[in-house]
């Protein structure tokens, strides 16, 4: 993990993303002290201000099968103590799949099993983010409404938040292509979620079109976002101080690719009138 900070510092980031265990599987070695520590000295020693972790793509928090729902559960909670340890703060989960139980009780499961796991002693350090879907197969979380209930059905608060994934709102078929769609995108999520529910952003162009409920990340402009939806996005004044990060395919030279062109959208708008 030290070596997730170097990359960061590689590419002058601000805010990073990374995983405290390997995501395709349920458990994980134990963090040494040694190792958390020399995690948060490099992140101190860095330009990183703003660190996320993303839990584990097997955790299914909508599950109607009791045994998963538990081991999603028990999985969240060892990925939050790991987050403790290393100092960071926001653990990013896809609030998972109803596999047929049906859209509302998927939501509700989430919503028990967030009351859960924010009520657990030891844990306080560490908040959660509910992530947006695409929607793909029987997933949950591709409607703001989701997201509202989940949130408060788990009795919201400070520690319980949402990460906006922008591939994921397209592909849900939320068209925030063009400037008026744009607007009517996010004064939706203000009314049935809330801007101050919104903690951190995912920029990823989408592969697959408007409303496919596919989840195919795209480099930036290279999908069927395109350019201008991220450069007001990236000016957008409400979500200044929010850690914007990148899960687009190429590896580290498509972060920076995709870096160096946000960047100059920010720059190009930031001198227009």
């Amino acid at each position: 993990m030290p070596r997730g900070i170097e990359r960061a510092i590689e590419l002058g980031c601000t805010a990073i993303q990374v995983f405290v265990k390997n995501q395709q599987q349920w458990r994980g070695r134990d963090i040494p002290a040694s190792e958390a520590s020399a995690f948060r000295a490099a992140r101190a020693a860095s330009t990183v201000q703003e660190a996320l972790a993303h839990a584990s793509y097997l955790v299914n928090l909508a599950s109607p099968d009791d045994a998963l729902y538990a081991r999603s559960i028990a999985a969240m909670e060892e990925e939050m103590r790991r987050c403790a340890a290393l100092g960071i703060a926001w653990l990013v989960v896809h609030p998972g799949a109803h596999l047929g139980s049906g859209e509302t009780a998927g939501v509700d499961r989430v919503a028990v099993a967030l009351r859960q796991l924010l009520a657990r002693p030891g844990l306080e350090p560490v908040g959660i983010l509910i992530e947006c879907t695409a929607g793909q197969g029987s997933s949950v979380g591709h409607r703001f409404e989701h997201l509202a209930r989940a949130r408060s059905g788990a009795g919201g608060g400070p520690r319980l938040g949402v990460c906006i994934d922008t591939c994921h709102l397209l592909a849900a078929g939320y068209d925030l292509r063009r400037p008026r769609g744009y607007e009517q995108v996010f004064r939706e999520l203000e009314t049935v979620v809330g801007l101050d529910a919104v903690r951190a952003f995912h920029l990823n162009d989408s592969k697959k079109p408007l409303g496919s409920r596919v989840d195919r990340h795209a480099p930036i402009g290279a999908g069927y976002i395109g350019r201008a939806a991220f450069g007001r996005l990236v000016r957008d004044a409400r979500f200044a101080a929010l850690p914007m990060v990148l899960e687009v395919p190429g590896g580290q030279a498509g972060y920076k690719r995709d870096l160096a062109l946000l960047r100059r959208m920010l720059g190009r708008l930031r001198r227009d009138p």
